[in-house]
């Protein structure tokens, strides 16, 4: 396998901390580039190139690959621009601003041929991939619900864009409740029909501090999602509920998972990797190396789904802020 030349667009918190680490310490990848406009953050990175743009990025031939770790509302442009190139994407979650910019993103990749993966790096937690092998092996029986609730309070004001809607799309719902709502895709399919209702009872901000979604997945399976910036108590719960019995999952970022049948518990240990982006970009060399979309973790088209559902729940909501 050859090796993959990566440009990291965006130098802030999760590129520093957990995207340019994983990039390092992947075999077949190396740290070509940087997109920043603070050239300060560039040279934390000796002999890393830079470039204010992912335009002026994907101009070098050399560039195999773009991490596109931007704002949201700066997905659909730089992805589709790298895309255009002739580069592989691997873009933050949620994919795009809106449904019509990730779909606008999934088309130009089919167009150049080109790989495109969403950062829902949960798909590849040991213990979520275990859940789907239990539901699939009738463990709970018919699964009924998949509950999923992440409390916490305001981000760091590192991460202070998350908090304008002109560059997060949306409150938790957009930044916590995206991966929730990939976790239940991954383990049900598309959801069928979603909505919701959100609000802003603490904060205050230009974006909710607090969603709650009911999304129905085939078989009649109901998903229930409540995320918020407004709780002081944390709380990461995951479950699935079953005619005969549970999968709980709880906290999702936790090494357990209990099988709940009757009186019965059986407790599993399935850690996931101490950087979580570490199994991703693995994932997204190796579907690279491969050629197959079908070996990405979460492919575009799947990515998508939840831009789908978020719209689909703001829709049906009258709060504005």
């Amino acid at each position: 396998m050859s090796e993959i030349n990566w440009v990291v667009a965006g130098v802030g918190d999760i590129a520093r901390r957990r995207v340019i680490p994983a990039i390092l310490a992947e075999k077949h990848s190396s740290l070509y580039g940087l997109v920043t406009r603070n050239p300060a953050k560039a040279a934390e990175f000796p002999g890393v190139r830079a470039w204010p743009s992912v335009e002026d990025a994907v101009q070098d031939p050399a560039v195999d690959a773009v991490y596109v770790a931007l704002p949201v509302a700066m997905h659909a442009d730089a992805a589709i621009a790298a895309l255009r190139a002739g580069k592989h994407v691997l873009c933050e979650k949620p994919m795009a601003i809106d449904n019509h910019h990730a779909e606008r993103m999934a088309q130009e990749a089919r167009w150049s041929g080109r790989l495109l993966g969403v950062a829902y790096y949960r798909r590849l937690y040991p213990k979520l991939i275990r859940a789907k092998q239990l539901i699939a092996e009738g463990v709970i029986g018919q699964p009924l619900v998949v509950e999923a609730n992440c409390h916490g309070w305001l981000e760091s004001e590192e991460r202070a864009w998350l908090r304008d809607p002109a560059l997060a799309g949306g409150g938790p719902l957009h930044d916590i409740g995206s991966h929730r709502i990939d976790a239940m895709h991954f383990l049900f399919g598309k959801a069928e029909s979603a909505c919701g209702r959100r609000s802003n009872a603490v904060h205050h901000l230009a974006v909710e501090d607090a969603a709650t979604a009911v999304l129905a997945f085939s078989g009649g399976v109901h998903g229930i999602l409540d995320v918020r910036w407004n709780s002081r108590v944390h709380r990461d719960q995951f479950r699935i509920l079953g005619v005969e019995g549970e999968i709980n999952l709880d906290p999702l970022n936790g090494p357990e998972l209990r099988v709940m049948i009757g009186a019965g518990v059986q407790v599993e240990t399935l850690p996931a990797q101490e950087n979580v982006h570490f199994p991703l970009v693995q994932n997204f060399v190796g579907a690279v190396a491969a050629s197959s979309v079908a070996s990405l973790a979460c492919p575009a088209e799947q990515g998508q789904w939840v831009d789908w559902a978020i719209e689909k729940i703001v829709r049906s909501d009258p709060w504005r802020p």
